[in-house]
């Protein structure tokens, strides 16, 4: 039982050590994702904040594309470079932990 305790300490000092450089290294990525066929691009960064927009000459040449498909095509590529970044910060705290599933972890990133 103590054992448990020393392992779950030893891991808390760990992630307490590595948790600063790792949210630095995740800011910093960016996350990039596609809608519409590549007609919208959307580029997020580890915060899964939006850094950057953009949209294909296509577009422009597409005279049957709505303002609510494009406003559908925007907030796609935006929820997919999202879920993009979201992945990442959990695969870097799942390899932090050693994979070990710790409660109140959710939302860290």
């Amino acid at each position: 039982m103590f054992g448990d305790i020393g392992k779950l300490m030893k891991l808390a000092g760990e992630m307490k050590r590595k948790m600063p450089e790792m949210k630095a290294k995740l800011a910093a990525s960016q996350y990039t994702a596609e809608a519409g066929g590549g007609m919208v691009s959307a580029t997020v960064n580890g915060k899964m904040l939006l850094s950057d927009l953009k949209f294909s000459q296509q577009l422009l040449e597409d005279g049957d594309l709505s303002l609510d498909m494009l406003e559908d095509m925007v907030k796609a590529a935006v929820s997919a470079a999202q879920a993009k970044a979201a992945e990442a910060a959990e695969a870097a705290m799942k390899e932090m932990t050693g994979g070990m599933e710790l409660p109140g972890m959710d939302g860290l990133m």
